[in-house]
């Protein structure tokens, strides 16, 4: 309590004194709601300046690395166009059999039975080999990072914020610096896949060291080994698990980086496939590609993922050698008369009646489709983004919205904000009243003193002092960089998809929680969402509602949702069987057991639900700059394009620090639910 407010209060009373202020001051202050251009600091031209004098002095290095790594990539993509179709096969399905049985087996045959008839067996290969040159690199260089934070205490904090750093920036912020260090091609691919792909592992490493039990490491030191020989010898050993689910998850993050890498350094890869056809607007064969990035997403996510479970079982390796052999036979038997394994397109007529169903179907229900997305659009999306009082006209609503319905949605939301302050919910009436003003304002239009107040104070309240501060300072950095405008678009978008995960997502955890039967159902499908390639969900909604704003929100709540089911699921089914008890034991109905004793409990773990679902959904928005979204994540993209390292870092770095900050105001909040319940 300050002054008898609480916390929450104050800061919602100060971002509503700000909010208020700026609104009265605004025809006479019009700088309070467009930073003027004068303060703007060239922090974009000496970025980009800097940047390319430190690159131009490692490029020589960085080509001397290119032509290095060239020779594995080439060696890579030698050895698996010549190795015949059928034994690779095999050893696929070999391989499934030792790792998951008869079900691993066939999955391993059925998946790579589809891309051979899908034609895309010799691009599926490059990129095969791709990932098999950037995941060991990322391996060695998470590993040895995860090590040494480890080793060195004083390194684990810096090193952890460096990991953080890399895991908000962007994926795209990635390629802008290496496109001038290595050119184009495939190596740029590779190294960007490894770059992105080491931060899982380390963390992992470091997550399974600090969790190896005391009593091991006293062992080892009892034994008389030396420090080597205690970490190599018995910590790596007693935390293989956990960095066994590190190398799954590098895995994952490899494939996912190697098609978003095919923007730069396309050789007839699958991602390259997929860029294309989607240009050519060619849906059905860029679906064929699609399916041939998740079924590799699916096969590696189950195979790495049965070496991160504690019990796992290896099956009978003779008959695994017995598969081999029989796919070597078939290969030497019929070498002369398989043909070029890219010829074989048998699925060429389910992609084209993939395109012909999917032109009448749009036909067929163009004005269902057009009014859905025109509903969202018209009547959710664009007053989020310009306010009620520029959304509302007679072209969208029917009719125009005037200032004296302003004072009127002002009036009714005072009086409730009124409402529950008498009620003795003072906080949530004042922050009633910000929500308002937001609406009738717009996120894009929002002052700029509100925002950094608003979000200094959420941050105060999250996570102290040190957080505001924090918070502040950087969103600055992106006030004086120029581009404050492009950032509150990037918020509007996001947001929007957050709140629209929150609410779907959240329900559906909800249902899956009390019903295993819809459990069953929705998991296989979250399973399959996270194993998907984020660059892939971009195909069906281009399909379907083409290029835009709309398609680009259905991609980030598709990407996004999946950890916000899951969360809010586990949270609920983890509450405490005493709890259960003594809610069952004084009469509580089933509805008041899930309000009163199961949500409290679970809200830490629905808060980290949502923390995900906010990072994921950043990540995804500069992929969705692909189809038409504007804000940071099409500055990246153009950044790309004409590779402008200061914008494209700029950019890269402001959406780092939103994520960042999202990332830790959640964060603070899960950690004071904690503490509240004791946890």
């Amino acid at each position: 309590m300050i002054g008898g407010l609480t916390r929450g209060s104050l800061a919602a009373l100060i971002a509503l004194a700000v909010g208020i202020l700026c609104l009265l001051l605004e025809s006479g202050a019009p700088w309070l709601t467009v930073f003027p251009k004068n303060w703007v600091l060239p922090a974009t031209d000496i970025v980009g300046e800097g940047t390319k004098t430190l690159l131009l002095w490692l490029k020589p290095a960085a080509r001397l690395f290119s032509t290095l790594m060239s020779y594995p990539m080439t060696g890579a993509n030698w050895l698996l166009a010549s190795i015949p179709w059928p034994f690779l096969i095999a050893s696929a399905v070999a391989l499934g059999w030792r790792l998951g049985g008869v079900k691993m087996a066939a999955m391993a045959a059925i998946g790579l039975g589809l891309v051979l008839l899908s034609g895309y067996w010799p691009e599926g290969m490059n990129t095969l080999a791709l990932v098999a040159v950037s995941v060991p690199l990322a391996l060695v260089a998470g590993a040895a990072i995860g090590i040494l934070a480890n080793e060195y205490p004083r390194v684990r904090e810096p090193v952890q914020a460096l990991l953080d750093i890399m895991q908000t920036v962007p994926t795209f912020a990635y390629l802008t610096p290496l496109l001038v260090l290595f050119g184009f091609g495939p190596v740029v691919g590779l190294i960007a896949s490894a770059i992105y792909a080491a931060p899982p592992m380390a963390r992992n490493v470091l997550l399974g060291l600090q969790r190896v039990e005391a009593e091991v490491k006293e062992a080892a030191v009892m034994s008389g080994g030396t420090r080597m020989q205690q970490l190599f010898q018995v910590e790596l050993p007693a935390a293989r698990l956990q960095i066994m689910v590190g190398v799954n998850q590098c895995l994952m993050a490899a494939l996912s980086m190697v098609i978003i890498a095919a923007v730069i350094g396309g050789f007839q890869d699958i991602g390259w496939e997929v860029l294309l056809t989607m240009r050519k607007a060619q849906f059905g064969a860029a679906m064929m590609a699609g399916m041939v990035i998740v079924i590799f997403a699916i096969l590696i996510d189950r195979m790495s993922g049965t070496l991160a479970e504690d019990r796992r079982q290896f099956w009978d390796g003779r008959i695994s050698i017995g598969i081999l052999i029989v796919g070597l036979v078939i290969s030497l038997s019929f070498l002369s008369t398989m043909g070029d394994p890219g010829s074989y397109q048998v699925l060429d007529p389910v992609a084209d009646w993939l395109d012909a169903w999917l032109t009448s179907f749009t036909t067929a229900n163009a004005a269902l489709l057009t009014a859905l997305k025109n509903g969202i659009l018209f009547y959710v999306l664009l007053p989020l983004r310009i306010g009620l009082d520029q959304a509302i006209l007679p072209f969208t609503w029917g009719f125009q919205w005037t200032t004296g319905m302003s004072l009127g949605f002002f009036a009714v939301s005072g009086v409730l904000a009124a409402t529950l302050a008498l009620s003795g919910r003072l906080t949530q009436g004042l922050v009633l009243l910000i929500l308002a003003g937001i609406l009738e304002t717009g996120v894009s239009q929002l002052p700029w003193p509100f925002v950094l107040a608003a979000v200094g104070a959420l941050s105060w309240v999250a996570g102290g002092r040190r957080l505001m501060l924090l918070s502040v300072v950087l969103l600055s950095t992106i006030l004086f960089s120029g581009l404050w405008e492009r950032a509150l678009l990037s918020l509007y978008l996001s947001g929007a998809a957050v709140f629209a995960c929150a609410l779907l997502g959240g329900a559906i955890g909800l249902i899956s929680a009390v019903s295993p039967l819809a459990w069953r159902v929705v998991r296989p499908i979250c399973d399959m969402l996270q194993t998907i390639p984020l660059f892939v969900f971009l195909i069906p909604v281009l399909m379907v509602f083409q290029i835009g704003e709309f398609s680009a929100f259905l991609a980030i709540i598709a990407y996004a949702i999946v950890p916000m089911i899951r969360y809010t699921r586990q949270g609920l089914i983890d509450t405490p069987d005493e709890m259960m008890e003594g809610a069952i034991a004084s009469g509580a109905t089933t509805w008041q057991i899930l309000k009163d004793v199961r949500a409290p409990y679970a809200a830490p773990t629905i808060l980290l639900g949502l923390n995900q679902t906010i990072l994921y959904a950043f990540a995804m928005l500069v992929i969705a700059a692909l189809i038409g979204t504007t804000g940071l994540g099409q500055s990246i993209y153009l950044a790309l394009g004409q590779a402008d390292v200061g914008l494209g870092i700029s950019a890269g770095a402001a959406m780092a620090i939103l994520a960042l900050i999202s990332d830790r105001i959640v964060q603070g909040f899960a950690e004071e639910r904690k503490k509240a319940l004791g946890l």
